[in-house]
């Protein structure tokens, strides 16, 4: 099975991250665990990558983080949660990813008519 480059995706792990923080606080382990199942598995974020994403947009302001005791195991947790401004963030790299995979689109779209064995 095909998975998709650390390279390629870098740019916007912060949507998906912030798409699982969109409706509810998470975890680290919960968030990264729930990309690679809405994926399929076809992406796995590297834990390094995530916490390095979470540093950086609670630094932006894009999120918050808290500390709370998870009630199946009484564990405490970092917890992250989204906010006004990281709401505004997601759409905005929403529309730039929307425009990027139009671009790239008129690129890769030549591959059924081209013969690609030459």
């Amino acid at each position: 099975m095909a998975v998709i480059s650390s390279d390629v995706i870098r740019g916007y792990n912060d949507i998906m991250i912030l798409y699982m923080l969109w409706n509810a606080p998470s975890y680290g382990y919960e968030i990264s665990k729930q990309i690679k199942t809405l994926s399929e598995e076809k992406y796995i974020i590297k834990e390094t990558t995530l916490y390095s994403a979470f540093t950086r947009m609670e630094k932006n302001g894009y999120i918050e983080s808290f500390s709370d005791q998870d009630a199946a195991n009484g564990k405490r947790r970092t917890y992250y949660r989204i906010t006004d401004l990281g709401r505004q963030y997601y759409k905005e790299k929403c529309e730039e990813w929307f425009l990027t995979k139009e671009v790239v689109d008129k690129f890769t779209g030549i591959l059924s008519k081209i013969n690609l064995t030459k």
